[in-house]
């Protein structure tokens, strides 16, 4: 049974995930249409009233999406989703959000200054510098865009 339906815009760009019962409400205050539906064990769509059961929908007018280019807003799911739920260290499963600057010493709690890390890299690492722990990043913390998070979620 499908529980997310993917929203298109209508120039069939990807906008969002939207539940199931938001979709079919969309669906009917006539603003998107199926563009793929479910299939019923018989081969034949599933209808919910005289619409096909949906997976994806897609807007019948078209939504600016200047707002998604924006510099997302920081949060610890975020820096997540934006190191792939890897070490900034070692490349192992990330489960804890390490400040580059230690926040003891001022480090704010940024995109800029945040890396997602494992728990031994955190501890290892303590409370200085990459540099003073000699232990080297990966990758260079970035501020993503709202339309970049949301692309990064889908491949999770």
């Amino acid at each position: 049974m499908v529980t997310a339906v993917t929203l298109l815009n209508a120039s069939y760009e990807p906008l969002a995930t939207v539940s199931f019962q938001h979709a079919v409400k969309m669906l009917f205050r006539e603003v998107a249409i199926v563009e793929e539906a479910d299939v019923h064990p018989d081969g034949g769509p599933r209808m919910i009233g005289p619409h096909p059961w949906p997976r994806v929908i897609r807007l019948v007018r078209y939504v600016a999406t200047k707002w998604l280019y924006r510099p997302a807003g920081w949060s610890r799911h975020g820096v997540f989703t934006r190191d792939h739920h890897r070490c900034g260290y070692c490349g192992g499963r990330a489960t804890t959000i390490d400040h580059i600057v230690p926040e003891s010493r001022g480090g704010p709690w940024s995109w800029s200054n945040n890396v997602a890390a494992c728990g031994p890299c955190n501890g290892a690492k303590g409370n200085r510098t990459p540099e003073e722990a000699g232990m080297a990043l990966r990758t260079e913390p970035y501020v993503p865009s709202r339309a970049q998070l949301v692309a990064l979620q889908r491949e999770d």
